[in-house]
């Protein structure tokens, strides 16, 4: 890489970070970045994951707050997390690159569709639970685990608007805020990145330059991503999502 490629490198890694921490598709930052500099896809997405994990994990401690409170619920869907982003990892090297560029877009409009709807949703389940006298399951029940379970696996493959969709499924299916479900999204991000790069690790080739570059970039937009997105109202952090969305289906639906 020349100076300027690695400068380019380490501001997108920051991007991520930052992007990441709030709503999640830093990926749609650093991928192109990678790819612009000669790195082959495939190595390109490994060096991402990769250097993505001290990104999740420093704006997992940046909503340090949120998660009080939160123990049994995030360990249990780190396990799906865990399990998808592994699944993931070995699609990457047995399907071709191309293999996502179809449903992922679709998955993404989807999940857009339900966090737009998702206060109008989460209302009409917790009139239904009151007047059943049901009180929901604190941690989503066999549905969320299954649904954030695949996501993983696509999260493992690529990771990008990953976080657009486990706060969708969450958004629907568990009764608490934006943030503190922002904040659990953050942990499944990071064991995601962590079980898929420790597998990329051994059986794949990866750029350790670029590998550096994001970890130090997005572990400062980690910092940077928790202190804005925390003081985001609902609505407007509802809104952010959206927008960011919206931006990703574009650039996915029209890269070459």
């Amino acid at each position: 890489m020349t100076v300027w490629e690695m400068l380019a490198v380490f501001a997108a890694g920051i991007g991520a970070g930052t992007i990441n921490t709030i709503v999640g598709s830093g990926t749609l930052i650093t991928f192109p970045v990678l790819v612009a500099t000669g790195l082959p896809p495939v190595t390109a997405t490994v060096s991402n994951a990769l250097g993505l994990i001290p990104g999740s994990i420093s704006g997992a401690i940046g909503y340090r707050a949120e998660l009080t409170g939160q123990r049994r619920r995030v360990l249990r869907l780190s396990l799906a997390a865990a399990t998808g982003g592994l699944c993931g990892a070995i699609l990457l090297l047995l399907l071709p690159s191309t293999a996502f560029e179809t449903i992922v877009p679709v998955l993404v409009a989807l999940a857009l569709v339900l966090v737009l709807l998702q206060p109008r949703i989460s209302r009409a389940v917790q009139r239904r639970r009151e007047q059943e006298g049901d009180g929901g399951n604190p941690d989503g029940g066999p549905l969320l685990f299954a649904g954030l379970l695949l996501a993983s696996v696509y999260g493992g493959y690529f990771t990008a608007a990953q976080g657009i969709i486990y706060l969708s499924l969450m958004g629907m299916l568990l009764n608490d805020s934006m943030q503190r479900l922002n904040a659990t999204k953050n942990i499944l991000a990071a064991v995601v990145n962590t079980i898929a790069a420790l597998f990329f690790l051994f059986v794949a080739d990866f750029d350790w330059t670029a590998v550096l570059l994001i970890a130090v970039g997005s572990t400062i937009g980690g910092q940077i991503g928790a202190k804005v997105g925390r003081r985001l109202p609902p609505t407007v952090l509802r809104g952010v999502i959206i927008v960011v969305g919206i931006l990703a289906i574009v650039q996915l639906t029209t890269r070459s």
